[in-house]
C-alpha cells in the first residue's frame, strides 16, 4: 500500500531500482529480437532505456565506462563492444530528455583530475536540476595508463588513497560556493594533500542537490571502508540472499566509526532478471540467453584467460584441458584478474568432473549470472524479499538486450512491487537524493 504522496507506507521499505546500459562485453546479446535491435552508440538506445527507467519511476540511469579496449593475446577483444561515448557527455544530453531520473556517471579517480571532473559533475546537475551521480573507480593497470600522461605511475596499494582525497577535494570544490555567499570570496578553495595540491576559484555554483551522488563499487575490506567512509550509494554483484545479508551488516556496521547513520547509503547490487509466464518458461528461457552470451568462442577464451595459455586447438565441446595452467600468465588485458585462479581452476574441473560436462558448459555453468528467474510475481516477491530482510536497499537492473531488455520489468514487475507497497507510484521530489531518501549536504 502507498500513501497519497506516492511513496510506500512506512511499514515497509522502499526499494529503490536503477538501470544499468547493457555492458561492453559478451553478456550483452545481439539477437533478431525487436527488443535488440539498437546500438551501443546510437542516442536512440540511450534515449530508449533512459525513458524507460523513467517511466518505471526508477532512481537513476547507470552507465559503465572504461578507458581502454580490453585486449586478448594482443589483439582487441573482438566479443567487446568496440567503444562507447563518454559518459557525462551522454548524460548531458539524457538530462534533455527526461525530467526526474538520476544520471550516473562511472568516472575513474585515478586518470583524472578533481578541479576538471568536479566543474564536469557540477555542470551536470544544474543541467539537470539535481540528478547528477558520480560511480567513483579506481585503476592501478598500467595497461590502461598507456593512454596517460603519467601511466602506471600510481601503486595499487595507493589507488584509495588517492579515490578518498579525490572526492573529499572535489567535495571542498562543491562547497566553495556556500548558499549566499559573497561575489568576491564565491568560489576560492586551496586543498593542499598527498595527491593535490591545488588552490584558486571554483567556476562552477553549488549545485542544485548541493553534492552529485557518490557511488562505489568495491567488495575488499579496503573497498567497503572506501564506501562506508564517503559513499552515498554501494554498487555490489553479492547474488544470494545469505551472501546480501552479511555484505549489508557488514558495510552498515562500519558507519558508525565514521559518523554515519545507516539510512545514510544505500546498497544496491547488480542483477539481471528473467521473466516467464510459468516458473519453467522463465527457467527454460534463461538457459537460452546464456547460450548466447556464452558462445564457443567466448567459452574458450573466458578458459584461456584463466588457465593463461592458448586454447584455440580445444574443441569448446570437448572436456577441460588436461595440460596445467599458466597462473603467472596474462593473456589478457585491460580485464580484472581472478584473485585465485589456482582455486578457480580447481573449482571448475570439480564441477565438469562431478556433472560432466564440457568446456562451454562448464563455463555457463560457472559464470551464470541471472539473479531473478521467474514469473513477474515470484520475482517481485523475490526482491521484495531481499529488501525487507535487509540483504540490499534496492537493486542496479543490468538487462542483456540492448535497448530494450528493461521493456518487460517496468510493465509487469513494477506493478506488482507498488501492489505490495514496496515502490513509489509516483515521483515525490525532483533530485536524485530526494529519490534515494538521502540529505542535503549543509
Amino acid at each position: 500500500m502507498t500513501d497519497t504522496s506516492g511513496t510506500p507506507r512506512t511499514s515497509r521499505k522502499p526499494i529503490h531500482l536503477a538501470a544499468h546500459f547493457p555492458g561492453v562485453n559478451n553478456t550483452t546479446v545481439w539477437t533478431a529480437s525487436p527488443q535488440a535491435l539498437g546500438s551501443q552508440i546510437d542516442f536512440a538506445s540511450f534515449t530508449h532505456l533512459a525513458q524507460t527507467a523513467e517511466r518505471g519511476l526508477f532512481d537513476f540511469f547507470f552507465l559503465a565506462e572504461g578507458l581502454r579496449l580490453r585486449e586478448h593475446q594482443g589483439r582487441v577483444h573482438d566479443l567487446d563492444v568496440l567503444g562507447r561515448p563518454e559518459a557525462i557527455t551522454v548524460l548531458s544530453a539524457l538530462a534533455a530528455v527526461t525530467e526526474r531520473l538520476g544520471l550516473a556517471a562511472t568516472v575513474n579517480a585515478t586518470f583524472n583530475e578533481p578541479y576538471e571532473l568536479a566543474r564536469r559533475l557540477a555542470s551536470l546537475d544544474h543541467l539537470s536540476g539535481g540528478r547528477a551521480a558520480w560511480n567513483v573507480v579506481t585503476s592501478s593497470d598500467a595497461f590502461t595508463g598507456e593512454n596517460f600522461r603519467r601511466g602506471g605511475f600510481l601503486d595499487r596499494a595507493d589507488r584509495y588513497t588517492r579515490a578518498a582525497e579525490f572526492v573529499a577535494t572535489a567535495r571542498e570544490l562543491w562547497d566553495s560556493w556556500p548558499p549566499g555567499a559573497e561575489r568576491a570570496r564565491a568560489g576560492a578553495f586551496a586543498h593542499h594533500g598527498r595527491h593535490f595540491d591545488i588552490e584558486g576559484h571554483f567556476s562552477v555554483e553549488r549545485g542544485p542537490q548541493g553534492h552529485p551522488v557518490v557511488i562505489q563499487a568495491g567488495d575488499s575490506s579496503e573497498g567497503r571502508e572506501f564506501a562506508a567512509a564517503t559513499a552515498d550509494v554501494v554498487f555490489t554483484r553479492h547474488g544470494t540472499l545469505e551472501a546480501g545479508r552479511r555484505f549489508y551488516a557488514d558495510v552498515k556496521g562500519r558507519l558508525a566509526a565514521h559518523g554515519r547513520r545507516p539510512a545514510d547509503l544505500k546498497i544496491m547490487p547488480g542483477v539481471t532478471f528473467v521473466l516467464g509466464d510459468t516458473a519453467a518458461e522463465a527457467q527454460e528461457k534463461a538457459a537460452e540467453i546464456r547460450h548466447q552470451q556464452i558462445s564457443p568462442q567466448t567459452a574458450l577464451l573466458t578458459l584461456e584467460q584463466i588457465w593463461g595459455v592458448d586454447l584455440s586447438r580445444y574443441d569448446p565441446d570437448g572436456p577441460l584441458p588436461d595440460i596445467e595452467p599458466d597462473y603467472d600468465a596474462q593473456l589478457s588485458q585491460g580485464r580484472v584478474r581472478h584473485a585465485d585462479p589456482r582455486a578457480v581452476v580447481a573449482s571448475w574441473r570439480a564441477l565438469a568432473e562431478e556433472k560432466g560436462l564440457s568446456i562451454r558448459q562448464t563455463v555457463i555453468e560457472a559464470t551464470g549470472r541471472q539473479s531473478f528467474i521467474g514469473t513477474p510475481a515470484a520475482v517481485a516477491e523475490e526482491m521484495d524479499t531481499f529488501v525487507q530482510t535487509d540483504a540490499a536497499d534496492g537493486f542496479i537492473l543490468v538487462p542483456h538486450l540492448t535497448p530494450g531488455g528493461l521493456d518487460d520489468f517496468v510493465e509487469q514487475v513494477v506493478p506488482l512491487l507498488q501492489e505490495r507497497g514496496s515502490f513509489r507510484t509516483r515521483y515525490t521530489g525532483s533530485t536524485l537524493r530526494a529519490h534515494l531518501g538521502l540529505a542535503q549536504p549543509s
